[in-house]
C-alpha cells in the first residue's frame, strides 16, 4: 500500500512516499481503508520535536491520527462492524499505532464508531480528536442547560467544536478572538463573540454576566492564558485546560473554589485505558452532527496523500481557518 512516511524528525524533515506491506488485521480490530485524514496541532509538533515528545513514534514514522474510511476486514471478536461500514476515529499516528497517512490501517475498534451520515469523508476526518477533546472537556466540567459558558479560542480546532457542543446543552455561550473572520464563526454558531485584544477581561465580565463571572470557562488556549480563566470564571464554577503546560499562582483558582479539568484526549491510545468511552463519545457525536447541531469548520484548501508536507504547512503557517484535511 502508498504510504507517506518520516525517516527524520526536524522543522524541515520531510514526507517520503514508500510502498509498505498492508497491516495485519489482529483480534479486536478493523482493517480500513483511509478515505481523509485531517492534521492537528499534535501531529505537527511530533512532525518537529520527534524523541523531544514522549509519545512519538520510532522512526520511520507513520504519522496521522484523525481519519474517516471505509471498513474493509474485521478481526476475531468485533462484532459492531462489518466490511462496507463507514467510520470515523482517532486511532493512530503516536507511540506503537501506526496512523492514518497510508491507503489501508488497522484500528483498534473500540476507538472508532460509525461516521456521521450526513458528512462526506473529508468532513468527519476533521472531527475526532477535537471533537472528543470539547465533549470530554465539557462533560467533565458539568456542563448543563442555562450556564453561561466562556470558550477561550472561540474559533480554533477544538474551541468552534466547544462552542457548537455548549449550545448542543442549551448553555448561553460567549466566545473570544481576535481577527474579524473568528469573531464572525463564533457569531455564525449563535455564540456572543468577545474581542480579547480590545476588551479585557474584567469588562466582558461585567457586561456579560453582571460581574458574577462564567459558570464554566473552556480554555482551548492554555498556557498563560489560563490566569484568564481563572479571572473569568464565577464562584465555584468549573474550569476545563486543554493546553495546561503552565506554572501558575493557583491562588485565584483558591479563593474562588474553582474546580479545574485537565483534557488529554491521547491516554485511551498511550495507556490502553478506557478505550471503548472514545467509541461512545464518536457515537454520540455522530448523532449530534446529524441532528444537524454540529458541523467541523474545514479550512478551504485542499490536499491530496503526496501533499501531506505541504498539509502540515499550512496549518503551522497559522493562515489556516478551520482544520486542514488531506484527502486520499
Amino acid at each position: 500500500m502508498k504510504a507517506m512516511v518520516l525517516r527524520t524528525y526536524g522543522a524541515a524533515a520531510e514526507f517520503d512516499a514508500v510502498q509498505l506491506p498492508e497491516p495485519e488485521v489482529k483480534s479486536g480490530q478493523v482493517l480500513v481503508r483511509i478515505g481523509a485524514t485531517s492534521v492537528n496541532t499534535v501531529d505537527t509538533m511530533i512532525k518537529q520535536m520527534g524523541t523531544d515528545l514522549p509519545l512519538s513514534p520510532e522512526l520511520p514514522a507513520l504519522l496521522g491520527m484523525d481519519f474517516a474510511g471505509t471498513v474493509e476486514a474485521v478481526g476475531e471478536g468485533v462484532d459492531r462492524f462489518a466490511p462496507g461500514d463507514e467510520v470515523y476515529g482517532c486511532a493512530g499516528g503516536l507511540a506503537d499505532l501506526p496512523g492514518a497517512l497510508a491507503e489501508l490501517m488497522a484500528v483498534d475498534a473500540r476507538l472508532i464508531a460509525k461516521k456521521p451520515q450526513s458528512l462526506t469523508m473529508r468532513e468527519a476526518a476533521a472531527l475526532p480528536l477535537v471533537g472528543i477533546t470539547a465533549f470530554e472537556g465539557l462533560t467533565r466540567a458539568g456542563v448543563k442547560a442555562g450556564q453561561k459558558v466562556l470558550v477561550h479560542g472561540g474559533a480554533g480546532g477544538v474551541g468552534h467544536v466547544a462552542v457548537q457542543l455548549a449550545k448542543h446543552f442549551g448553555a448561553e455561550v460567549y466566545a473570544t478572538g481576535s481577527k474579524d473572520h473568528q469573531l464572525s464563526v463564533i457569531n455564525g454558531y449563535g455564540a456572543t463573540a468577545i474581542n480579547y485584544t480590545s476588551e479585557p477581561v474584567a469588562d466582558y465580565v461585567a457586561r456579560c454576566t453582571d460581574g458574577q463571572g462564567f459558570d464554566v470557562v473552556f480554555d482551548s488556549v492554555g498556557g498563560a492564558n489560563m490566569a484568564n480563566s481563572f479571572e473569568a470564571a464565577a464562584l465555584n464554577a468549573n474550569v476545563a485546560s486543554t493546553v495546561a503546560l503552565v506554572e501558575l499562582d493557583l491562588s485565584v483558582a483558591h479563593f474562588k473554589g474553582l474546580s479545574l479539568h485537565v483534557v488529554f484526549m491521547l491516554i485511551p491510545m498511550l495507556h490502553d485505558f478506557k478505550r471503548s468511552e472514545h467509541g461512545v463519545i464518536l457515537t454520540k457525536l455522530a448523532e449530534i452532527v446529524d441532528a444537524g447541531e454540529l458541523k467541523p469548520l474545514l479550512d478551504a484548501t485542499s490536499f491530496g496523500l503526496t501533499e501531506v508536507g505541504a498539509a502540515y504547512d499550512r496549518l503551522t503557517s497559522g493562515q489556516a481557518i478551520g482544520k486542514v484535511v488531506v484527502e486520499l
